[in-house]
């Protein structure tokens, strides 16, 4: 299944353009799951604020330092990290991880766009994903054409590519190498998810799920409940939602949903769209990962990067 995704992708160079990148690689309802029990569900539940304790992690900003369409990385892995979170109990430090890694290795897509759940596939698959401090956010895979990406070489599938650190100057004969035992996490399972009483469910069991948007309402989005009933369904955009809440001058519920446009966007980083009229597309195209485990001591590395074995 990874190679056809691999090649597939490989074909679709340079077809996207802005708020066209959603490349969907599988059939979604292959991996659907739903709930029987979707009742006695509270009128509002957010993943940021349970009895008092945060279990959301950072805000990811796509954009920089180069335009990147890798929202289908920041979307499926802001929540993965998310529901690592909650499983660790909102533990310290946060664990953060490496979508550079996904953009390197072609795990869901690249800067010119893919898929959410095929980036949970992919992971599961490979086996694990590396924190983010082992491969930062550079905003560029193989197939990019800004200028600070030129150098195919940094963004090819290696290891040095998935985890490495570099000992000095490069004027002072620095070299870079290979992390070979890094700190990762891994997926148990992955699914699908559609229609908001499911949608509402697996959020408040598991946690924060990654779903497909039409990005072209919400551009201009500075605050309040996006109410768009008769905008175009079409999905352009993964985001990811973190719960609900409830508006009683209007009288409806809405998701809570946060982007990866930076915290400068919307409101902190996040918006409300009006829930359960599937509004620009948001509640067909949803999936979701099970953490499996993840890095709770690492072998210690020199500061050099030797040592490591």
């Amino acid at each position: 299944m990874m190679f056809k995704i691999f090649v597939l992708l490989a074909n679709l160079v340079g077809i996207s353009a802005r708020l066209n990148e959603y490349i969907p690689l599988l059939n979604s309802d292959k991996y659907l799951i739903q709930h029987t029990d979707n009742s006695s569900l509270p009128q509002s539940y957010s993943w940021s604020d349970i009895d008092g304790v945060n279990y959301l992690t950072k805000n990811l900003n796509q954009h920089i330092p180069v335009y990147c369409g890798s929202f289908w990385a920041h979307g499926s892995i802001s929540s993965l990290a998310d529901r690592i979170k909650i499983a660790r109990k909102a533990a310290w430090p946060d664990i953060n991880l490496s979508i550079q890694f996904l953009l390197n290795c072609r795990m869901g897509g690249s800067c010119n766009g893919g898929d959410h759940l095929a980036t949970y596939e992919a992971i599961h698959e490979y086996g694990s994903i590396p924190f983010e401090d082992c491969m930062t956010y550079q905003a560029c895979s193989i197939d990019s054409r800004e200028k600070s990406c030129s150098d195919k070489k940094l963004f090819e599938c290696t290891a040095e590519n998935t985890c490495k650190t570099c000992d000095t100057f490069t004027s002072n004969g620095g070299t870079c190498s290979a992390i070979m035992q890094y700190p990762n996490a891994t997926i148990s399972s992955y699914g699908s998810v559609k229609g908001s009483d499911d949608m509402k469910v697996e959020i408040y069991k598991n946690g924060p799920i990654a779903c497909g948007i039409n990005a072209e309402q919400i551009i201009e989005y500075t605050g309040g409940v996006l109410d768009e009933p008769h905008a175009l369904k079409i999905i352009n955009h993964i985001i990811s939602i973190v719960g609900w809440g409830y508006d009683a001058t209007i009288d409806k519920q809405y998701w809570i949903i946060r982007n990866s446009w930076g915290s400068y966007w919307g409101e902190l980083g996040f918006m409300k769209l009006v829930l359960g009229e599937n509004q620009l597309g948001i509640e067909k195209t949803c999936a979701f990962a099970i953490p499996g485990d993840w890095t709770t001591h690492n072998v210690p590395c020199y500061e050099d990067g030797s040592n490591c074995s």
